[in-house]
């Protein structure tokens, strides 16, 4: 199905993607069939293409998975970033090792002032936020006040551990460090009223809205419509929008379908703009 946004969308210009991916153009990334589903030639001189044609002016780029399942190397995000002039940031991904949080701190320290965050796996590791290991990430993120990014609700793979990746494993650390800024990502679909009460319940809490439309099938329209509602509803059981962000997982979901997405919430366009960039802008310091 065509998903198309109306001609007057809130913001153009000024919109902020908060969850991207991209390796350049090697052929050993694993998110290269979602690429080829949506048509995309999927390299970073189309990121930035796509992004002015849809009035995206900032973007965030997290490491997609590799050819054994492991995230591109966080120095390679820093470059991509850095081609992208003052439109892309970099989100570091860290693996459940000290070693790997050890480098993720010392790079962070390198980029002081570009890098806007922390991202977990969970679910694609068999590791809860709370583990041991990610303290002295926690603590470092607490300090600078960059916010921790993590995988939530379904996985891509069928050997993906829903039990790691459902949102409400992230109640506790947010009970315990509730200076910690923390992002669900992927709305904790299909947990969302579960993610919304999350977001209601600490204030430090937030959540994407990213790559929840994928692929195609006989009921694409109806499940579209129905993402739309949840969403919606997400926002009248939080009490508002004001901790919900863009993105659209690129190249997982295409910035037409993030954002004809969007335009179908039932939500104030003062929402939609909180949505579109506002929230970011503020969450992320940009």
């Amino acid at each position: 199905m065509a998903l198309t946004r109306p001609p007057h969308e809130p913001a153009l210009g000024k919109i902020i993607d908060a969850h991207t991916h991209c390796s350049g153009r090697r052929r050993d990334d694993r998110l290269r069939p979602y690429a080829k589903l949506n048509g995309l030639r999927y390299d970073l001189e189309e990121l930035l293409e796509q992004m002015e044609e849809n009035g995206v002016a900032h973007a965030l780029l997290l490491s997609p998975p590799m050819a054994r399942g492991e995230p591109l190397p966080n120095p390679e995000v820093v470059r991509l970033c850095e081609r992208g002039g003052d439109r892309l940031f970099p989100v570091f991904t860290v693996e459940p090792e000290k070693g790997a949080v050890r480098e993720a701190l010392k790079l962070a320290e390198a980029n002081g002032g570009f890098v806007r965050g922390f991202k977990i796996w969970l679910g694609y590791r068999r590791v809860f936020a709370k583990d041991e290991v990610f303290a002295p990430l926690y603590e470092y993120a607490e300090e600078h006040g960059l916010p921790v990014l993590f995988h939530t609700g379904d996985t891509a793979s069928s050997t993906g551990s829903l039990a790691h990746a459902h949102p409400l494993t992230l109640d506790e650390v947010a009970n315990e460090r509730e200076g910690l800024k923390m992002v669900v990502c992927h709305l904790g679909n299909p947990w969302i009223l579960d993610t919304a009460e999350l977001l209601y319940k600490h204030a430090n809490v937030y959540a994407d809205i990213s790559g929840l439309v994928v692929g195609g099938g006989s009921y694409t329209k109806e499940y579209v419509q129905t993402l739309a509602q949840r969403i919606s509803e997400a926002v009248f059981y939080a009490g508002g929008a004001d901790k919900l962000l863009f993105g659209t997982d690129y190249p997982v979901e295409t910035l037409e379908k993030g954002l004809s997405l969007v335009s179908m919430l039932k939500v104030t366009q003062a929402d939609k703009e909180k949505i579109l960039w506002r929230n970011a802008a503020r969450l992320y310091s940009i």
